[in-house]
């Protein structure tokens, strides 16, 4: 499997292709990673250095690439944070000429946009982006709670509420949407939950709730998502082998008390986790 990966990349520590590349890789997957941003560490640390790419720099990568004959052989396009609206249209050219290329191939786009504990926290533009144009466009797309919330303008308080946001998140083009720590009032205080829907159909994934404040786990979940669904088509299963891993990646991580997460440490958990749990139709 081979896949294209455009966004973010940090020198120190594991978000964006940071975070996503390397468990594709432990996977047996063909990663051609394309940066967004080159930062020396995430933004949440209030402090860092590098610079946000453009459009073109991203239009030439990929003009680069397909001058090697390869992009028929590409079996998907992973997309997360963009820095900038340009280069969420490289981004969308990028997978119009894969598709070119490959009609098979899949879009996943991580719709990185903000969270419940800081609110938007990407350039204007890039919202109104992902909503009418990314999302339309992506075979499937990874949400936290906060974002299906922004993206369709519906609650997601209780189950059927989320639900139904993900349905109407659907019903703009996606056929698979998977939700990142979702807690509706059914969500017991010490567990989180995962939700996947496809075709009508949705599979919760309840997980104990770690104690930790860490960036780049959503782009692991996400990357880790795509390549178990487009090897098996199955959300369900998708969502039962995703959730462990990052589970597992992240309880590793809170037992050694790290401000970064564990991705080359923990790294046998993308293979095989070490704690699973039922995935349940809801």
């Amino acid at each position: 499997m081979k896949v294209l990966s455009i966004q973010s990349h940090v020198a120190y520590g594991h978000v964006g292709n940071a975070s996503a590349v390397f468990p594709m890789q432990r996977l047996g997957v063909e990663v051609w990673p394309i940066h967004t941003v080159q930062f020396s560490n995430h933004t949440g640390y209030g402090a860092w250095r590098g610079r946000v790419f453009d459009g073109p720099a991203i239009e030439e990568l990929v003009a680069g690439i397909a001058e090697r004959g390869v992009l028929g052989q590409c079996d998907g396009v992973l997309s997360g944070y963009m820095g900038s609206p340009d280069i969420g249209t490289a981004i969308l050219g990028a997978v119009a000429a894969v598709r070119a290329a490959n009609p098979a191939a899949l879009y996943c786009c991580d719709p990185v946009i903000g969270d419940t504990d800081r609110g938007v926290y990407v350039r204007p533009g890039i919202a109104e982006l992902m909503r009418d144009r990314a999302v339309p466009a992506a075979d499937i797309v990874t949400p936290n709670a906060f974002e299906l919330n922004l993206l369709t303008g519906l609650p997601t308080g209780t189950l059927a509420e989320a639900k139904r946001a993900v349905a109407a998140l659907q019903a703009l083009g996606p056929r698979v949407v998977l939700v990142t720590s979702l807690a509706t009032d059914d969500t017991p205080g010490d567990a989180i939950d995962l939700l996947a829907g496809e075709g009508g159909t949705f599979w919760r994934l309840r997980t104990p709730r770690l104690h930790l404040d860490v960036n780049g786990a959503g782009d692991a979940v996400a990357a880790l998502f795509f390549v178990h669904y487009a090897r098996s088509g199955s959300a369900a299963l998708a969502l039962g082998m995703a959730g462990a891993s990052v589970y597992g990646l992240l309880r590793r991580t809170a037992e050694a008390g790290s401000r970064e997460i564990l991705t080359v440490a923990a790294q046998d958990e993308f293979v095989a986790p070490s704690e699973t749990f039922p995935v349940e139709p809801v």
